[in-house]
């Protein structure tokens, strides 16, 4: 009894004290953080060219460098394309704005008639009220991912150290797991050695498998708007193909804003506004029944709604890096509650034989 008490105590106070940490170093954790996903992205490569009998540093030189050279040309394609649609999206907002409020304000006005005048302004103002605390809440998330995560690691000094936390972990991955692997409690070994490779599965389920369906939806979609037609089509595909790695968000942004854009640019023409629907109804089919089953899986075990917690709370807490880490942490605390769940039901507690 006394040695468990110990131990909980023990643990409790380097999980308050890891915490606190984090939370103090917040502002500068960026770099590293990226660098140490990355590592974890690319260490099964290194991994394999090492059981080829080459060096472990020559192959996480070599990988981490074809990694910066694809970052590096997809940047050199896509940004100049993206910067010019972005202006041009900018410029052409105002009047598609202008030709949705001439179309769609006079029905509005129309059925709102119908309602009594107070009626009608306790509809307004709770609409206000609504869109402004929702623009609130969302201003503060963005303001805080900006202002932690920029405020004291420029671009230039993010693009240093992250290549460096890179190499160092990729190189020494092996030696880093070892040590952490040597420092379990021998007593609990076998019980949190599964755990660690239950959520190593969980994560390079879901991390690997989400990147390759996040990069075939953004071409999938920028090449289908393309092809039908709709301006600024790349900048929507690729948005909404990022934003796909938060479940139902990327394909709901580029929907509502593709069919909004389409409005404008096809004056209300459905004949036309058909097909940009039909890109994301067909993105939509490819991602739930045929990308995510593939390259994601039944194994990841991490809810939609759990990993949008997550994510919007880690924007919340510590901004662009919350986000970065949301989804590792939720994996780790989703196999722990359901480690201690087993636990519970195979307790006295639960079948009440105390």
């Amino acid at each position: 009894m006394l040695r468990s008490t110990f131990q909980i105590r023990f643990w409790s106070a380097i999980l308050i004290v890891f915490i606190a940490v984090v939370w103090l170093l917040k502002s500068m954790l960026l770099p590293f953080i990226i660098g140490i996903l990355i590592a974890y992205f690319l260490n099964p490569v290194v991994n394999n060219l090492s059981r080829h009998k080459i060096p472990r540093w020559l192959g996480a030189l070599a990988v981490l460098s074809g990694f910066v050279l694809f970052v590096a040309l997809i940047l050199v394609l896509v940004l100049p394309v993206l910067q010019t649609q972005i202006g041009a999206l900018l410029s052409a907002i105002p009047g598609y704005i202008e030709k949705i409020r001439n179309h769609y304000v006079p029905w509005i006005e129309n059925w709102l008639s119908q309602f009594e005048p107070e009626d009608i302004e306790k509809l307004r103002d709770a609409a206000g009220q609504s869109v402004g605390g929702a623009a609130g809440w969302i201003g503060n998330i963005f303001k805080n991912i900006l202002s932690t995560s920029f405020a004291v690691f420029d671009i230039i000094a993010l693009m240093i150290v992250t290549p460096v936390v890179a190499f160092y972990m990729l190189n020494d991955w092996p030696r880093v797991t070892k040590t952490v692997d040597s420092l379990l409690p021998r007593r609990y070994y076998d019980v949190i050695h599964t755990q660690l490779k239950e959520i190593d599965s969980t994560l390079s389920g879901f991390i690997r498998g989400q990147a390759i369906v996040c990069l075939a939806l953004g071409s999938f979609y920028s090449i289908g708007l393309s092809i039908v037609g709709l301006k600024y089509g790349a900048v929507i595909g690729i948005t909404a193909g990022i934003l796909s790695f938060i479940p139902y968000v990327g394909t709901s942004f580029g929907w509502i804003s593709s069919v909004l854009l389409a409005i404008g640019q096809y004056d209300n023409d459905w004949r036309r506004i058909t097909p940009v629907i039909c890109v994301f109804l067909v993105g939509h089919v490819l991602e739930s029944y045929v990308l995510t089953p593939r390259f994601v899986g039944h194994r990841v075990n991490l809810h939609p709604v759990w990993i949008l917690f997550a994510l919007l709370a880690g924007a919340t807490l510590m901004g662009f890096a919350g986000v970065l880490v949301a989804v590792p942490v939720a994996a780790v605390m989703g196999v722990l509650i359901r480690f201690a769940l087993k636990q519970y039901r195979s307790s006295k507690v639960y079948k009440d034989t105390l």
